[in-house]
C-alpha cells in the first residue's frame, strides 16, 4: 500500500568542507550524527522524459531507512509530495497510475543511476524534537541511456521535519550562506545528473501570442497541461482537485466551441465532444463533493433539539457511501483508453492545429467578435429565465444560464491577454454572475437529496422533520438568488463595452 509524505528540503552546492556548524540556529540545541547511508536508486522515465519535462522523479531505491520506490510530485519550489510503495521489482501498480497521464502507451525505462553516501545529522531542539535532517550527500551519477556516462558531485541538503515551519530552514539557509554554501541550480539530483552527462532534453518555450490563432491555442494548451497535471491530485483524493480538473476541461471545451473561427470545427467538434464526456464523468464525483459539503453546513446551522445524532449519522453515510462509490467510478473514467485517447488527441491537435483564415488575422476585433457571440447568446437564455414564473422551467434556464455564463467567461479568459481590462472586467463580471447562479443550482440539487433523505428516514421510523426544515432553507436560498438575479445581470452586462 502507497503512502504519501510532505517533502520541505533544499538543496546546497558542497565542497570538501562538509557541513558547517548549526548548533544555536532557530531554536537548535544539538546536532546529532546519525551515521553513513548507503543510497542506491534506479530512476526510471520515458525515452523522451516525460517526467522530467515536469520535475517527476520516479526511482526503486534500496538503502537507507525509505527502501522502496518513490514517485515524487511537485507542489512548490522546494515542496514536494513523495509517495513510497514498498519495494519490489516491478513498478507498483499504485505510482504506475499516478504517471498514467504523463506516460500513456510509452514504455517506463532507467533512465540514471545514483549512488549517495550519505552522511545524516539530525538537528533537535532543547528537548530532543527532531527540527531537519542535514545530510552531505556524496552522489556518483551514471547515465542508464545512450552513450552513458558517469559524473559526481557532492551536496547538502536540508528536510524540514513534518509539522516544522518552512521558515526554520530560511534561519538554516543564512548560516550556510555565511559559511560560503550557495544553493544549488538544479531542484533535484535527478535533473543535476541529466544536466552533467547532456542527457537532459528540455522543450523550447512557446513564443509569445500575436495571431488570433496563437492566443487561442495559448489558452488551449494551458488547460491540457491542466488536464495532464491534476491527473495525480484527483487520484490521491486531494482536496478541490476534481474541481480544478473539471474546470480545466469545460475550459478546454467552450474554446472550441467560441473560436470556431479560428479553428475548424470539422476537426474540433469530435474532440469537444469528449471533453464534454469527461467532464461529465468528473461531475459525478465533484457534485457529491460539494452537496455532501453544502448539507453537512446546513445541518450545522440548526437547533441542536433538531441535528441531532441520528440525522449527523445518516448524513454522514449517505456522504460516505456515495463519495466511495464516485470515486472509484472517476478512477476508472482516468485509467480508460478512451481518456487516455483524448489527451493524445488534444496532443496532436496542439502539435498541428486544424486553422482557419481568421486564425492568421490580428486577435483584438477576432476575438472580441468570438466573445460578443457568446455575451449575446447569454443575454438570450437570462433574459428567457427571468420571463419565467418560478418553479421546474425557471430552474431549468436558470442552470443554462449559468452554463453559458461560464462559456462567456472562459472566451473572456482566453481574450483577456490580447484585450486587456475590457475583457478582464468581463471575466470577473462572469464570475460573479456564475457563483449566484452556482448557489441556485446547488440549492436546486439539495433539495432533491433532502426529499430522499427525508423518505428514507421516515421509512426507518425516524423523524423527519429536520429533513423539511433544510428544504424550507434552501427554498429560501434559491428564492434570494432569483431576486438578486436581475441587479446582478445589469452589472455584467456594464461591464462590456456596447
Amino acid at each position: 500500500m502507497a503512502e504519501t509524505k510532505r517533502e520541505i528540503e533544499r538543496k546546497y552546492e558542497s565542497d570538501d568542507s562538509g557541513l558547517p556548524d548549526l548548533t544555536g540556529v532557530g531554536g537548535v540545541a544539538a546536532v546529532l550524527d546519525k551515521g553513513l547511508a548507503e543510497l542506491d536508486a534506479t530512476y526510471y522515465d520515458t525515452a523522451d522524459q516525460r517526467l522530467a519535462a515536469a520535475f517527476l522523479t520516479l526511482r526503486r531505491r534500496t538503502g537507507g531507512s525509505d527502501a522502496g520506490w518513490h514517485l515524487k510530485l511537485p507542489v512548490a519550489p522546494g515542496v514536494r509530495d513523495e509517495v513510497r510503495a514498498p519495494l519490489s521489482d516491478t513498478l507498483p501498480e499504485e505510482l504506475a497510475a499516478l504517471v498514467r497521464s504523463r506516460v500513456r502507451e510509452a514504455e517506463l525505462v532507467p533512465l540514471v543511476r545514483l549512488r549517495s553516501a550519505r552522511d545524516v545529522r539530525h538537528l533537535v531542539d532543547a528537548d530532543g524534537a527532531l527540527l531537519a535532517e542535514a545530510s552531505v550527500d556524496a552522489v556518483t551519477a551514471e547515465r542508464l541511456t545512450g552513450a552513458g556516462g558517469t559524473v559526481q558531485w557532492t551536496e547538502i541538503e536540508v528536510e524540514l521535519a513534518d509539522g516544522g515551519d518552512p521558515a526554520f530552514l530560511d534561519q538554516v539557509e543564512k548560516r550556510l550562506t555565511r559559511a560560503g554554501v550557495r544553493p544549488s541550480a538544479a531542484p533535484s539530483k535527478l535533473v543535476r545528473a541529466l544536466e552533467r552527462t547532456g542527457a537532459r532534453r528540455t522543450p523550447p518555450e512557446p513564443a509569445a501570442p500575436a495571431t488570433a490563432g496563437d492566443h487561442v491555442l495559448a489558452y488551449l494548451r494551458a488547460q491540457r497541461d491542466a488536464l495532464v497535471a491534476l491527473d495525480p491530485a484527483v487520484r490521491l483524493g486531494t482536496p478541490d482537485a476534481v474541481h480544478r480538473m473539471r474546470v480545466a476541461t469545460r475550459r478546454a471545451r467552450s474554446t472550441l466551441r467560441t473560436f470556431r473561427a479560428v479553428l475548424d470545427r470539422a476537426v474540433t467538434d469530435p474532440v469537444a465532444a469528449e471533453l464534454k464526456w469527461l467532464a461529465g464523468e468528473l461531475g459525478v464525483d465533484r457534485d457529491q463533493e460539494v452537496l455532501a459539503d453544502r448539507l453537512t453546513a446546513a445541518l450545522g446551522a440548526l437547533p441542536p433539539a433538531l441535528a441531532t445524532g441520528l440525522v449527523h449519522d445518516r448524513l454522514a453515510s449517505w456522504a460516505r457511501t456515495r463519495g466511495a462509490g464516485a470515486h472509484a467510478h472517476l478512477t476508472g473514467v482516468l485509467d480508460s483508453s478512451r481518456h487516455l485517447a483524448l489527451l493524445n488527441t488534444l496532443d496532436a491537435l496542439l502539435a498541428d492545429p486544424p486553422l482557419r483564415e481568421a486564425a492568421a488575422r490580428k486577435p483584438r476585433k477576432t476575438l472580441a467578435k468570438a466573445v460578443e457571440k457568446d455575451l449575446a447568446r447569454l443575454t438570450a437564455v437570462v433574459e428567457r429565465a427571468l420571463s419565467l414564473p418560478p418553479g421546474e422551467d425557471r430552474d431549468l434556464a436558470l442552470h443554462e444560464s449559468r452554463k453559458k455564463a461560464k462559456r462567456t467567461r472562459y472566451a473572456a479568459e482566453a481574450a483577456t491577454p490580447a484585450l486587456g481590462a475590457p475583457a478582464r472586467d468581463l471575466t470577473a463580471a462572469m464570475k460573479s454572475l456564475t457563483t449566484l447562479l452556482g448557489d441556485h443550482q446547488d440549492s436546486v440539487m439539495a433539495r432533491r437529496a433532502l426529499c430522499e433523505l427525508a423518505a428514507v428516514a421516515h421509512a426507518a421510523g425516524e423523524n423527519a422533520f429536520p429533513y423539511g426544515v433544510l428544504y424550507g432553507r434552501e427554498e429560501a436560498r434559491a428564492a434570494a438568488a432569483e431576486a438578486e438575479l436581475p441587479a446582478r445581470w445589469r452589472e455584467a452586462g456594464d461591464r462590456w463595452p456596447s
